[in-house]
């Protein structure tokens, strides 16, 4: 369909919708961030009209990639990408990470994990609204840091 964006553009889409009404001297508060996901979340793509083929996964803990723990939320959109033969071949995901300092309230929510996918039966808007509430104690902080960035799974 020619109005939804391909594969390769979903990046550029996710930084577009963070910089949407951001001026450059105001830092993105959570809230900030995750408005601008809901709205890449809606945003379809040229994906096949699949279970699987696109997802979102919203996760999040106290993790020490870096060296040093930091709470971190990561919000991810997963597209199946096939083969010339309609065949699995791997995945792209596309991350927005938030990092927090890490306290005892953080590390209290322990670690979470949940999957929607479009092209189910699963209501997206349901979905967003029962993430949000494990967003509670951040949203209207600023995060430590925020890295974006796509990979291959």
């Amino acid at each position: 369909m020619p109005n939804k964006p391909r594969l390769e553009e979903a990046l550029d889409v996710l930084r577009a919708e963070l910089a949407a009404g951001r001026s450059t001297t105001t830092e993105l508060t959570t809230r900030a961030v995750w408005l601008a996901l809901i709205r890449f979340g809606r945003q379809r793509f040229d994906t096949a009209a699949i279970p699987d083929s696109d997802g979102l996964l919203f996760q999040y803990g106290t993790y020490a990639f870096s060296g040093r723990p930091m709470f971190t939320v990561d919000l991810t959109r997963q597209f199946d990408i096939s083969d010339v033969d309609g065949e699995h071949d791997h995945y792209v995901q596309v991350h927005c990470e938030l990092r927090y300092e890490p306290e005892p309230a953080l590390d209290a929510l322990g670690r979470f994990n949940s999957w929607f996918f479009h092209d189910t039966d699963a209501d997206l808007d349901q979905w967003f609204v029962t993430m949000e509430r494990r967003l509670e104690l951040l949203l209207e902080r600023v995060p430590f840091e925020i890295d974006v960035y796509e990979e291959p799974v």
